[in-house]
């Protein structure tokens, strides 16, 4: 009986070690979507909507996961530089201004990673250095 209690404990004791333990990815992701949230919050919430559903056909949405991946490359700029022109998203046509920000690298690859993870629920994270990297060659 006393070796079926041993058994017991450490099997729990195990438990409780695995699930305690996130790794640094875990960790980083978290950091990043809280963060990301305050920021998206203040410059973001007021056009794109609390959950990113956009404003009618003013402002598109941050929904759109096809759009969002074929334009990773570009999305730091336009949070940092603002956007003009046509964009389709989600099917639908917009064709108004996103201003320029003043938001830090470090901020955008937090409100990048909050749009992905907790809008829409996905697993990446926008390192800070894909955002540095993608700034340093806005057109």
């Amino acid at each position: 009986m006393r070796a079926l209690f041993t058994i017991c404990f450490i099997i729990g004791a195990l438990l409780l070690v695995l699930i305690g333990c996130q790794n640094e990815v875990d960790i980083r992701t978290a950091q990043y979507s809280v963060n990301g949230q305050k920021v998206y919050i203040t410059h973001c919430q007021n056009c794109h909507g609390e959950k990113g559903e956009g404003l009618g056909n003013l402002y598109p949405p941050l929904t759109d996961v096809k759009f969002l991946e074929s334009n990773r490359q570009k999305l730091a700029c336009m949070i940092k530089y603002g956007a003009t022109g046509a964009l389709e998203v989600a099917g639908k046509k917009f064709n108004s201004t996103m201003p320029a920000s003043n938001l830090s690298a470090v901020d955008i690859a937090y409100v990048l990673t909050y749009i992905n993870t907790k809008i829409n629920k996905g697993k990446d994270i926008f390192p800070l250095a894909e955002v540095e990297k993608q700034l340093k060659n806005c057109q």
